[in-house]
C-alpha cells in the first residue's frame, strides 16, 4: 500500500505562509513600522516628564471616547460628559500613566472596526513625539534639530499606507458633511477636552524652539502647561471654541516645518470626523467602517478638497482668531473666549462653499471703565485661579483716574497710564504672571517700573487686600530662588472611578 508523501515542517510552514500572505477580505493588515532610531528618542520624557506623560493620558481619552461612541450609541450622554470626563480631568490627567497605553485594550471593538484608523493615528502620534524628542535634546544644535525634524517628516511620509497628506485639507470635510458637528453639539465638554489636547500637542513646540537655554525652555513648557490646566479647571468655558490650528497656536514651528504642521492639522481634523461618524445617526452602524475608511482615503490624497498654503496660514484668523482656539502657546491672550463664544461662520472660507453655517465667535473686548462685565468677570476668574498672593488687577476699579496722581505733562501721564493698564491686564492672566515671576530679569524691570510710580498707583495695580508680593515690596530675588506664585491649581481627585478603567 502506497503512502502519501508528507511535507516536512519547513515546507508546511512555507505553504501556510503562502496561503495567508494576504489578509482575508474585510480584514486589516496588522503590520507596523518602527519609529526612526536615534539617540534623541525619549529626551522629552527625560527632560519634561510632566508634559510627556500627559500624552499617555491623552491616548486613553481618545481610545475610550471611540469605544463608548461605537459600543453605546444609545448610552446616556452623561456616561461620557460626566463619568468619563470627570475621571479623566480629576484623576487620570493628575496622575497620568508612566508608560504608553495600549489603545487596542481600551478600544477593542473600535480597533476591530477601524484598525487602519488606529494605525494612522499611532503613526502620526509617533511623529509628534519624535519631534518633541528632537527639540528636547540639548546635545543637538538648533540647525541640527531643524534638519532632523525634516528627516523625521520624510521618514513618516515613507509609509504611504498610513501617512496623512502634507496638503492642507478643506475645512468642509470636518464641518460640512452630513454627519458633521454632531459630536461637539452632543458632547461639548468631551469635545472641548479633545481640542484642549490638540492645543497642547502643537503648543508645546513653541517654548522648546523659542527658549535659548534649558532654563528658558523649562519655564516656557511650564507656562504652556499652566494654560492647559487653566482650560481644564473651568470646563467648558475656557476650552477652545474651534479646532486649534497649528499655524495660529504654534506659528514659529509652522514656519520652520510646514509639512509637519499640516500633517498634524489633518490628523486633528480626522479625529473630529471619526467622532462625528460614530456619534451620528445619519451614518448607519453597518456603514460606519466604510465611511471612516472613505474619510481616511480622502485625507491621504493631495489632489482634491485642499486649500492653498496661504489660506491654511490665514485660516486661524478666518475662524475667529487664535483667542477662540485656546490662545497662542507663547505671548499674551488679550481676548480670551467667553462662555458665549461659539464656532465661527464658515461660509466664504476656502473650501467651505457648502454645509450648514456656524455662528461667529462672540469674543469680547474693551477693558476700560464700563467695558463688558462678562469679559471682566472671566479675567478676574483667571486671576483668582492663581491662588492667594498672586498679583491681580481689580477689574471693578476705574483706572482712568490714576493719571491725575501722576507727575509730568499730559502726554507723560497718558503714557504711564497706558503702561499701567497693560501691566495690570498681563498680570491678571495666571500664565503670564507665573512666567514673569519666574524670570529674574523681568522681576528687576518690574521693580524699577513700580519704584518710579506714585505709591497710590502701585497699590491700585496689585492684588486684593491682604495679599503680599515681594516685587511690590521691593525685595530682592536671588536667581536660584523658587519661582514666586502658586502652581497650577488642579482639580481634586475623586474616589469614584469608572469600571471601564480596570485595564489601567
Amino acid at each position: 500500500m502506497r503512502t502519501q508523501p508528507r511535507l516536512s515542517l519547513p515546507l508546511a510552514l512555507a505553504a501556510f505562509g503562502i496561503m495567508h500572505s494576504q489578509p482575508m477580505r474585510g480584514q486589516d493588515a496588522r503590520n507596523d513600522q518602527f519609529y526612526f532610531p536615534g539617540s534623541f528618542n525619549w529626551a522629552m520624557l527625560k527632560n519634561y516628564p510632566e508634559a510627556a506623560r500627559l500624552f499617555n493620558a491623552f491616548d486613553y481619552g481618545h481610545a475610550i471616547l471611540y469605544e463608548k461612541l461605537y459600543t453605546g450609541p444609545n448610552a446616556p450622554v452623561a456616561e461620557l460628559e460626566a463619568q468619563q470626563f470627570d475621571y479623566i480631568t480629576t484623576d487620570l490627567l493628575i496622575r497620568p500613566p508612566r508608560f504608553a497605553v495600549a489603545e487596542e485594550v481600551i478600544e477593542p471593538n473600535y480597533a476591530r472596526l477601524a484598525w487602519k484608523a488606529k494605525l494612522m493615528f499611532d503613526w502620526a502620534h509617533t511623529l509628534h513625539r519624535q519631534v518633541y524628542d528632537v527639540y528636547a535634546d540639548e546635545r543637538l544644535s538648533e540647525q541640527a534639530k531643524d534638519s532632523l525634524v525634516e528627516v523625521l517628516t520624510d521618514y513618516y511620509l515613507s509609509n504611504r499606507n498610513l501617512a496623512f497628506s502634507t496638503s492642507p485639507k478643506s475645512m468642509q470635510l470636518m464641518d460640512g458633511q452630513e454627519f458633521s458637528q454632531v459630536f461637539r453639539q452632543r458632547y461639548p465638554k468631551m469635545n472641548g477636552l479633545i481640542w484642549a489636547y490638540h492645543w497642547l500637542q502643537v503648543g508645546l513646540y513653541e517654548p522648546l524652539i523659542a527658549g535659548k537655554t534649558p532654563a528658558e525652555k523649562k519655564a516656557g513648557v511650564k507656562a504652556v502647561l499652566a494654560r492647559f490646566w487653566s482650560m481644564v479647571e473651568d470646563p467648558p468655558n475656557r476650552f477652545p471654541k474651534v479646532m486649534p490650528m497649528t499655524a495660529a497656536v504654534a506659528p514659529e514651528f509652522s514656519r520652520r516645518h510646514p509639512r509637519a504642521a499640516v500633517i498634524f492639522d489633518n490628523l486633528h481634523m480626522m479625529h473630529d470626523i471619526i467622532s462625528d461618524v460614530l456619534a451620528s445617526t445619519k451614518v448607519p452602524r453597518d456603514r460606519k467602517r466604510a465611511v471612516i475608511y472613505q474619510q481616511l482615503a480622502e485625507f491621504q490624497r493631495s489632489d482634491q478638497n485642499t486649500m492653498t498654503m496661504d489660506d491654511w496660514r490665514n485660516m486661524g484668523t478666518m475662524m475667529g482668531g487664535v483667542g477662540v482656539m485656546g490662545g497662542p502657546a507663547l505671548g499674551i491672550l488679550l481676548d480670551p473666549p467667553t462662555v458665549r463664544a461659539s464656532a465661527p461662520e464658515m461660509e466664504g472660507m476656502p473650501g467651505m462653499d457648502r454645509g450648514a453655517p456656524v455662528h461667529h465667535a462672540d469674543t469680547m473686548s474693551g477693558m476700560g471703565a464700563g467695558g463688558d462685565t462678562v469679559h471682566k468677570r472671566e479675567l478676574r476668574g483667571m486671576a483668582d485661579s492663581a491662588g492667594g498672593g498672586a498679583p491681580a488687577m481689580d477689574m471693578g476699579r476705574d483706572m482712568s483716574g490714576m493719571a491725575m496722581k501722576m507727575p509730568g505733562d499730559s502726554a507723560t501721564q497718558a503714557h504711564m497710564r497706558l503702561m499701567m493698564e497693560m501691566h495690570a491686564r498681563m498680570m491678571a492672566d495666571p500664565v503670564i504672571h507665573r512666567r514673569m515671576m519666574s524670570d529674574t530679569i523681568m522681576q528687576r524691570l518690574m521693580e524699577g517700573m513700580m519704584a518710579s510710580m506714585p505709591a497710590g498707583a502701585v497699590g491700585g495695580m496689585m492684588s486684593k487686600p491682604g495679599a503680599t508680593d515681594s516685587v511690590a515690596a521691593g525685595h530682592d530675588h536671588h536667581p536660584s530662588a523658587a519661582p514666586v506664585g502658586p502652581k497650577p491649581r488642579r482639580p481634586p481627585a475623586k474616589k469614584a472611578k469608572p469600571a471601564t478603567t480596570d485595564s489601567m
